[in-house]
């Protein structure tokens, strides 16, 4: 078991940035891809983007590529997302999750945080 706690949510206004993190804790010694996905109201949880256990490679959904970077520290077992040019399009619950697989999508990873509220006000 892995257990993913999100940090780092805020209000900010557009333009601005914020850097959330997802602390691992438990079986943290499994190479797990780690995914950034957000949920706005009455949506379904979207792709963001993730790492590999390395850090070697990285995925963008297209909407926030050079806006957003995706980085990693194992020995703090801990990932991060730096997310700058922030739009209020980028309003929503973010969750970091993890799995075996490197992919896009929600049904590859396992494990789920419970979320961090990032709201970008216009």
């Amino acid at each position: 078991q892995v257990q993913l706690v999100e940090s780092g949510g805020g209000l900010v206004q557009t333009g601005g940035s914020l850097r959330l993190s997802c602390a691992a804790s438990g079986r943290t010694s499994s190479t797990y891809t780690t995914g950034w996905f957000r949920q706005s109201p009455g949506k379904e949880r979207d792709f963001v983007s993730a790492i590999n256990w390395s850090g070697g490679n990285t995925w963008y959904a297209d909407s926030v590529k050079g806006r957003f970077t995706i980085s990693r520290d194992n020995a703090k077992n801990t990932v991060f997302l730096q997310m700058n040019s922030l739009k209020p399009e980028d309003t929503a619950v973010y969750y970091c999750a993890a799995g075996p697989k490197d992919s896009i999508t929600v049904a590859s990873y396992d494990y789920w945080g419970q979320g961090t509220q990032v709201t970008v006000s216009s």
